[in-house]
């Protein structure tokens, strides 16, 4: 388990670990140093553990104590649908979906403090997502990448990291980091009001924290290169097994993640004719589970399988080549240098 001690050598490496751009935490400690700095000391506890309890045993800003079970989520699209804006996907890379943080049993919420809600078409519209929860009123204000501007350099590095890597579909891409921040961000105990000060609140640092810290766990897991590793590579004429997949991933991630599909289902398709597999057949999206140590912000998960509480690993038809890892339309890709 990560000490003390090992924390600030992490804030006091942060600018050097990750060089395309401020850790969370390191931007955190720059931004608000009275905010973030008092968790340095505390002993980073694991989410979901016996010693993350709320309740006076630990400190809520300083360890993980409502969102404990943190998916890092990617997707695979192949077309934007805002090329002739110059939304483009990223070369070679999934790409980034967001952070979100489940209750340790699985289930969770959403849009946890409509005082920091920034997403113009909440979806679904109430904090439950049942008629029954809060309506959450349509965001009317400035796009959330004015915010991250006014805060300098920092939040421009940001920005500019989100602008080649976290892309949306079909809508602009300050709606869904706008989206993701207000559904998600807002839902964890370490990104509470009360753990920033309240000139950072003004500024927007738990922001840039959020976003940054997304970041860092999107980096380390570098979906693309994995898959490409064992020859799994985006095509329109080759299909894949979804075990192979699996096991492809759970050996890299440590643990097994989320793979989802979407598409017909392999029973609906010709070769699938008769089956009772049900599964879906197009590869979009996955998700990687974690229990962090101490802040989520301080970037440190542990791996854990998306069958952790029991639940399902995968929405893919189960069959032998049944999967298709479709190539992206010319001209939705941006080329990044190598």
């Amino acid at each position: 388990m990560p000490s003390a001690t090992q924390l600030l050598r992490l804030a006091a490496a942060a600018t050097s670990t990750f060089a395309f751009l401020p850790t969370a935490l390191a931007a955190s400690l720059l931004a608000d140093p009275f905010g973030s700095s008092k968790c340095l000391l505390s002993k980073p506890e694991l989410s979901c553990s016996a010693a993350a309890q709320p309740g006076g045993l630990v400190d809520s800003c300083c360890v993980e104590t409502f969102g404990g079970l943190v998916l890092s989520t990617q997707f695979w699209d192949t077309y934007t649908g805002l090329e002739d804006k110059g939304q483009l996907l990223p070369r070679k890379s999934w790409t980034l979906h967001g952070l979100w943080p489940d209750f340790c049993n699985g289930s969770w919420t959403q849009y946890c403090d409509l005082n920091r809600q920034y997403d113009p078409h909440p979806s679904p519209n109430t904090t439950t997502g049942t008629p029954s929860g809060v309506t959450v009123p349509s965001y009317q204000g400035p796009t959330v990448d004015t915010f991250l501007k006014s805060i300098g350099l920092p939040g421009r590095v940001m920005l500019a990291w989100m602008s080649k890597y976290w892309i949306a579909q079909g809508q602009e891409n300050t709606e869904l980091w706008a989206h993701e921040f207000s559904k998600h961000g807002t839902c964890y105990s370490t990104f509470a009001p009360s753990c920033f000060s309240a000139k950072a609140l003004e500024k927007h640092t738990d922001l840039l924290t959020y976003y940054g810290v997304a970041a860092e766990y999107f980096t380390r897991l570098p979906t693309y290169d994995w898959l490409a590793a064992k020859t799994i590579k985006p095509s329109n004429s080759t299909q894949y097994t979804l075990s192979v997949i699996q096991s492809t991933l759970a050996a890299r991630h440590g643990a097994l993640p989320f793979i989802g599909c979407s598409g017909p289902r392999y029973n609906e398709t010709t070769a699938g004719k008769g089956s009772l597999d049900n599964g879906k057949t197009v590869l979009t999206e996955l998700w990687y589970y974690y229990h962090v140590y101490g802040q989520v912000q301080a970037g440190m998960g542990k791996s854990v399988g998306a069958d952790i509480n029991g639940g399902s690993t995968s929405s893919c038809a189960k069959a032998a080549k049944a999967i298709w890892y479709y190539e992206r339309t010319p001209g939705s890709e941006r080329r990044l240098p190598l």
